[in-house]
């Protein structure tokens, strides 16, 4: 019985964070582009030219 005592108010203060980071990311605008993240990831990117060159590691 002592378990219910810590277990029901640590799930619902974990429900209460869940929730403020829900509504957090409602007012910075996460959830305002849906579209945009979808096409970017299927975005070729052979059309913005060669990679970088990577630095070589010079280790004498």
């Amino acid at each position: 019985m002592t378990a219910l005592a810590w277990l029901i108010p640590s799930a619902l203060a974990l429900g209460a964070l869940g929730l403020l980071a829900f509504l957090w990311c409602l007012r910075t605008g996460q959830y305002d582009d849906l579209e945009g993240a979808a096409w970017r990831a299927l975005d070729d990117e052979s059309d913005r030219g060669p990679a970088p060159a990577r630095p070589t590691d010079a280790r004498d």
